[in-house]
């Protein structure tokens, strides 16, 4: 991993301890290291779950998230098979780790 992962603390799977710390590099570096160069389609995500996260002061799990997508940007972004084929460990926990967000609520 990059020396600016390491420096960062983070709880035990990764997820930033201070949210203040995140940055767009930072979300290219963990993506990076998952396999993944982050397109259009991993930002639009990625910024709607931090948006949500201001909003609500929650991550949510993957049946909110993909629904509150689809009632943002169409039923064919708000579908699991979509969120799965840009975040294909689990659309909520990835996508929140990139966005500087805790682990989302009832995610194992």
């Amino acid at each position: 991993m990059s020396t600016l992962i390491e420096s960062l603390e983070t709880d035990h799977e990764g997820y930033l301890k201070n949210r203040s710390d995140w940055t767009r590099e930072l979300a290219d570096e963990l993506a990076n290291a998952d396999g993944i160069d982050l397109s259009d389609a991993h930002w639009e995500v990625i910024s709607f779950l931090q948006e949500y996260y201001e909003n609500y002061e929650i991550a949510p799990a993957i049946r909110i998230l993909t629904k509150q997508i689809g009632k943002r940007y169409g039923q064919e972004k708000g579908n699991s098979k979509y969120l799965y084929e840009l975040f294909p460990k689990g659309p909520a926990k990835q996508a929140c780790r990139y966005a500087g967000l805790p682990k989302p609520t009832g995610c194992v």
